[in-house]
């Protein structure tokens, strides 16, 4: 393998880590905190990605001399209605199934499919497509036949900046400590007067609002459709676990290990032999470390 050829793969595998991240990061936080697997998680990206092609469609109607600048605000409002959608989600839906692991997954399962329907009713079953700002297009050229594309070096950036915020946010706040003592001990935290309902209405919320970070960054590099969700969700539960539950950290770097080492297998195989190349790897890997790679350490 040529360096030229080595150093694209790299960052194809950087490009797809990007995406599981932000999907995996609002998994992890959900999961770990509350122990729901939201299988609808994938239909929350195709949200936040709809919600940007309905901000780039009232750009170009109403505002075509900002449409450079659409993906900036199109990503807030991605994050915003997947996190008010999110909050109504969980006080309206999701509370009633807390400990009750077998039907949170069935119900999150018929609520992705009706999500998909109401996405094919709106949107029409056919993909769309949005416009490409033009200080994304083209290609960063380091050094002769290594050529990065713009957009993608965006994602990336924008990914790093959305981590760094996830950990000031957690680490570094009153919310984010109440968020982390729940997790260890909610019996104990609902007792020193911790309001444990809103904590995970808003940690929910929150999960959602990376979700449609996710859709968002993910019309930047393909077409959106109703089942768009479902390129990534399992993939995204894959990384979690592999990971370890409630450890962002180790969400972040399972999620450069599958990432890097699945693009890495596509090359050298078929991409279907390369997933399940992928998967036995994780069964091995959680066999011998069932909590996942970079488990927490957490009070029952």
């Amino acid at each position: 393998m040529s360096f030229e050829i080595f150093v694209m793969q790299v960052f194809n595998g950087l490009s797809l880590f990007t995406i599981l991240v932000l999907m995996a990061l609002g998994l992890g936080i959900v999961f770990g905190l509350m122990g729901v697997i939201n299988m609808a998680h994938g239909e929350l990206m195709t949200l936040g990605a709809y919600a940007t092609y309905l901000t780039s469609k009232f750009f170009s109607l109403y505002l075509p001399s900002l449409m450079d600048y659409y993906l900036i605000v199109a990503i807030l409002v991605a994050f915003f209605v997947t996190y008010v959608f999110g909050y109504a989600l969980e006080r309206g839906f999701m509370q009633w199934f807390y400990k009750r692991p077998l039907d949170t997954l069935l119900a999150t399962w018929g609520l992705s499919l009706i999500m998909q329907q109401s996405f094919r009713s709106i949107f029409g079953a056919q993909e769309v497509s949005l416009p490409l700002t033009s200080w994304l297009t083209g290609a960063w050229e380091p050094v002769a036949g290594i050529q990065l594309p713009l957009n993608r070096i965006f994602i990336i950036g924008l990914t790093i900046l959305v981590a760094i915020c996830v950990y000031l946010l957690f680490f570094k706040t009153r919310a984010g400590l109440r968020a982390r003592a729940v997790t260890q001990n909610r019996a104990m935290s609902s007792a020193v007067g911790i309001n444990t309902d809103r904590v995970d209405a808003t940690t929910f919320a929150l999960g959602s609002g990376l979700a449609g970070i996710a859709g968002a960054v993910f019309t930047m590099i393909g077409s959106t459709n109703p089942g768009t969700g479902q390129l990534y969700v399992i993939d995204s539960f894959i990384v979690v676990v592999f990971g370890g539950v409630a450890s962002l950290f180790g969400t972040v770097a399972s999620g450069f290990v599958i990432a890097q080492s699945q693009t890495t297998l596509e090359y050298l195989m078929s991409g279907s032999m390369a997933k399940v190349s992928i998967l036995l790897l994780v069964i091995l890997v959680l066999y011998f470390r069932p909590n996942g790679l970079f488990s927490s350490k957490v009070r029952a």
